[in-house]
């Protein structure tokens, strides 16, 4: 192994372990940390758009244990940089297990266990494709999901009763983490909306 590949890995390591992400992967049952990390092979093999940290976030709060989506997504970049600078580097199994043993000590060995099976099965496979994933500057779309609703009340009008649509967007950011971004339109603001999209399908058409 390069020793530069151990450098790189060696600071990512030490993110994780000045970020308090260490003391919280500790907490994650292996089951949720061997998912979010098939979920880190699968996007960056471009399988997913994204990682779905608020969706499991949430599923690792029901089971009762206190974490909260910021910290999952903090752990997802690093296993996240982990994983992609060990396909540049072509680093073997054992190769990126010796480094995460030398670099750090406080990494639970649940979560070593993990990465060394995840690596061992799928991590070959993300080697050629990882170029074209470091390209991605824009996010990739998910799904779309909308409701039609009524205001009955405002601050200066006791019955305004006019509709309005709420739109929730889920979106996949470049570096892989899936947020919802909701925002509200007037009826007309949205006659607008659907104009728009008319004329992208009409030009979509001519392709």
């Amino acid at each position: 192994m390069a020793a530069g590949s151990a450098v790189v890995l060696g600071r990512a390591l030490e993110a994780l372990d000045v970020g308090g992400a260490a003391d919280k992967i500790n907490l994650i049952p292996q089951d949720f940390f061997a998912e979010l990390c098939e979920q880190i092979i699968q996007h960056l093999n471009h399988k997913i758009p994204g990682v779905n940290t608020a969706e499991l976030c949430q599923r690792i709060q029901t089971s009762g244990i206190e974490i909260n989506v910021g910290d999952l997504a903090k752990i997802a970049n690093i296993v996240s940089f982990l994983f992609s600078t060990a396909a540049r580097n072509n680093l073997s199994t054992e190769e990126l297990v010796t480094t995460l043993g030398n670099a750090v000590s406080t990494l639970p060995k649940h979560a070593v266990q993990v990465i060394r099976h995840v690596w061992n099965e799928q991590g070959k496979s993300i080697s050629v494709s990882e170029e074209a994933r470091n390209m991605a500057t824009v996010g990739q779309f998910v799904d779309i999901k909308w409701k039609l609703g009524v205001a009955m009340s405002s601050d200066t009008c006791r019955s305004l009763k006019y509709p309005y649509v709420t739109v929730t967007l889920k979106v996949a950011d470049p570096s892989g983490q899936i947020t919802d971004k909701s925002f509200e339109m007037t009826i007309p603001q949205f006659k607008n909306f659907f104009r728009q999209f008319k004329e992208m399908a009409a030009v979509l058409e001519t392709v």
